[in-house]
Parts: C-alpha cells; structure tokens; sequence
C-alpha cells in the first residue's frame, strides 16, 4: 500500500513521487470524460523503480481499476512478442538477418524463402494483407490452423506502395513471430512467453497471449457490456458494433483546455496548419480551441490514411467480425491483437528494455542485440498507419511533439520506442530518461478516435522533465 502522507520530493529516490502520482491521478481522473463507469490505469517506472500509478473508474461491475487489472490491450501485445523474439536473438537462437524459412522450413512457400526476420519486425516485408488469406472468424481462433495459413500465404505489395517505406503488419505479424518462436524453443508461445520472459521477471500470472480458464472473468470488459450475460456469464447480448466518435462536450474541451501539453498542442496545430476552421479562444493570440479529433490528427494525420490498405491489414474477408472481448477470443492466441496483460506487467517489461535489455542483475538481452532493436529501420510514412512510425524491430517510435523547442532537431536514433494497441492503450520506454510507461483501459475507442495515451505520454514527460529541472 502507498503511504500517502510520506510525501517523496525527488524522483530519483527509487521509489513513489507522491506529488506527480497525485498528479498524474488527477489527469487521469479528468481524462474519464464523459465515459464513466469505464476507466484504466497507468504505471510508471524510471530507473527500475514504479514511481507513480494511479487507476480510475470500473472494470468489471464488481471490480475496480487497478495497476494490476487484467485488459485486452490489442497491439500493444506486439511489444511482448517482439521483446521475447529479441531475447531468443540475444541468445543467439534467432538471428534477425536469417530468412525465417531457415527455422520453419513451410514458410518458404510463395516466394517468401528469403524474407528475414529483420524485414518483419521492421514491416518491410510485405506480409500485411490478412485478406489474401482464405480465415473466417473461426480459423482466426485456430491456432494451428493460422500457423498452416501463414506459412503458405503470398507476399502483397500495399496500394501506392511507392509512395511508402513501411507497410504494417497489423493481424499477420504475430503468427510469423509465434509461428517462429515455436519453431526454435521448440515449446508452445505460452510455454517459451512464461520460460524466458514473464516468469524471470516476475509477471507470469499478469501477461497472456491466450488468457486461462481461471483468468478470464478477470479481464476487464467493456462498459456496455456490464450487463450482457447468461447463465455462464461469458456471452454478450448483442453483436460488438465498432467504436463511434460521439460530440465533444463542454466539459471535454475545457478537460483538455486544463493540460500540461494543451498549449503545446495549440501551437503545433498553428504550425500545421490544421486550426484553420476552429474558433479561437484568445483574439488576441489566435490560438485555437482544439477538440478531439483535431488534437488526434497532429500525431496521426487521417487525410494520408489509405483506406485500401488499412482494412487489408486490419479486417479479414469474412463478413463475420470478431469480437475480441468474448471468453473465447480470449482464450485464443492472436498474438498481433489480442495480447492481455495489466498495466504493471507492460510496465515492468518496459522497464527492462528502459535499462537496455536488464532487470535486477538479470541480463534478458545484451547489449549488441539492444542496440540493434532499438535503431529505426525505416523512417518515412506507413503504408496502413497515417504516420511516420519510425520502426525499429518491433517496436514505433515514442509519440510525442511537445518534448523539445521548435530550434531542435529531434534525433530519431535517441527517442523512447514502443507499441500502441487499436483502442488506444500504450506502453513504451525512454532508455534516455530510464523511463518506462504503460496505460491500458477499457474505453470503448480507437486510436484513432481517442487523445488519452496522447496527452498521458505527454504529460508524465513534462511532469518526469520537470522534477529532474529542479535538481
């Protein structure tokens, strides 16, 4: 339990800094909205110390939000895979410039004998399109059937791919890498998960690709389905319909008007130019009143969004959707989408890669292998994600724009890096600050469609920033 009323000054002290989790709980508080009962937590590691977290809102009907919830985070699970194929290449199991048809023979079907592993993490490999292979929603949930799939599936250039450096493999990539991983550990994706990363850290019962029985009435739920049961609890009573952008209220502005990053933002829209049909709130000062959508598109910008690509990434060709939040997707292993962990688990993975591959005198990856996975591989715009993503291997980099003055150049080789999910959860690390982060929730968004992970990242950087300036 945190001890209140031992307030910590320095942030340094390796342990709570009351003032920025107080703060850090109030922005997270007024970042519910207009959303109640949904809520989610965020944790906050530097130098391999939890120094803030707080929680908010339910995520269950009986259960509260806490650090160690359990919540379908969707891509976000990518990091993990991606952090577990790094230690297998940090012990020279895997070698990312091997083609992966080295360690899974079937792969090499369709012209795909050369494609490396290099080439995946990094989305340059043209494996994204899960329309060109023949699943409905109910191979999706066949782990072995997958694995076939993928192995004999073709290689698909994006539309426009001139146009573009990376094209992100959205559904596919976690059958290659788990589909690889099996190959080399010669064990299941659970069974190599729990062996060289989750149990040695400490996570193993808060960190799944493919959630157990006796875990799955843990997992946070979406508000609009506290009340949908039967008699075993597991079922909803309608078919999920996709998230929907409802109006910003006046409470919602003002919210985001009461941000650490709100001015910065301001500014950047400016700069963009992307204010020009918002009022202003200062005449004098032009600076515009910024709602959600607007703050969205200053990290991703939707007008460069090719839809053709997006859903050949995203939506398979069955007519049926699946609906991620089921016991029974649950319970399968989709490990591009449906990765479920709490928010102190992503934390303390991130934790260790903040610290270059280490974790209490424990080396997970060494020191060659970080330097490789945490260099950007690509650098100019996505073919499915509106942006320019930066990929390292297997990671995005650290979205942020109010970091730095507008006279300094960001050095793409030194920002944090990480994975953000489809709903908009996120964790990363900043090996340069020793920092790590992750926020999960059960909001019923998108991230394209949501500010949270945005003005959250955001504001434990100025408030980490701030502490160190005081020094």
């Amino acid at each position: 339990m945190i001890d209140n009323n031992n307030k910590t000054t320095q942030i340094f002290d390796h342990q709570i800094n009351i003032t920025l989790q107080q703060r850090l709980q109030q922005i997270l508080t007024d970042l519910q909205l207009d959303d109640a009962p949904a809520g989610g937590a965020v944790v906050v590691y530097q130098a391999g110390e939890c120094i803030a977290q707080a929680s908010v809102g339910m995520a269950r009907p009986e259960m509260s939000w806490q650090p160690d919830t359990l919540a379908i985070n969707f891509s976000t699970g990518k990091g993990i895979l991606a952090t577990l194929v790094h230690i297998l290449v940090s012990q020279q199991m895997l070698d990312y410039d091997q083609p992966i048809a080295h360690y899974w023979p079937a792969f090499s079907a369709q012209n795909k004998g050369n494609i490396t592993l290099r080439s995946v993490m990094s989305h340059q490999a043209n494996l994204f399109s899960i329309q060109s292979i023949d699943v409905d929603s109910e191979a999706l949930l066949d782990w072995d059937q997958m694995l076939n799939k993928v192995a004999a599936m073709p290689i698909t250039a994006p539309d426009h791919g001139e146009l573009y450096d990376s094209v992100y493999s959205a559904l596919v990539y976690g059958w290659v890498l788990g589909g690889l991983i099996e190959a080399v550990t010669e064990m299941s994706l659970a069974e190599a998960l729990r062996y060289y990363l989750t149990e040695p850290l400490g996570i193993a019962d808060s960190c799944y690709f493919g959630v157990p029985e006796n875990k799955v009435n843990q997992v946070a739920r979406l508000a609009k389905d506290f009340e949908a049961s039967n008699e075993a609890g597991s079922q909803l009573r309608h078919k999920r319909h996709k998230p929907t952008l409802k109006a910003d209220t006046q409470s919602t502005l003002r919210t985001y008007a009461s941000l650490p990053s709100y001015t910065c933002w301001q500014q950047q829209a400016l700069m963009d130019g992307k204010a020009a049909d918002l009022s202003s709130d200062d005449e004098q000062n032009a600076l515009p009143i910024l709602d959600t959508a607007h703050i969205n598109r200053l990290y991703f910008n939707t007008s460069q969004l090719n839809l053709k690509n997006y859903k050949a990434a995203l939506i398979p060709a069955g007519k049926q959707a699946i609906d991620y939040h089921s016991r029974e997707t649950l319970q399968a292993i989709i490990p591009a989408a449906n990765g479920v962990a709490s928010a102190q688990a992503l934390a303390t993975i991130y934790t260790m890669l903040a610290n270059g591959g280490t974790w209490q005198g424990h080396t997970f990856i060494n020191s060659a292998t970080f330097e490789q996975l945490s260099k950007p591989q690509v650098t100019g715009l996505d073919a499915v994600m509106p942006a320019n993503m930066d990929w390292r291997l297997g990671y995005h980099r650290l979205f942020s724009l109010c970091q730095h003055t507008d006279s300094e150049e960001v050095d793409v080789n030194k920002q944090g890096f990480g994975h953000m999910g489809y709903n908009g959860s996120v964790a990363w690390c900043d090996p340069e600050r020793q920092l790590s982060f992750a926020f999960i929730h059960n909001f019923d968004t998108t991230m394209l469609n949501d500010v949270r992970q945005f003005a959250l990242t955001e504001a434990v950087l100025n408030l980490v920033d701030s502490e160190l300036s005081k020094r």
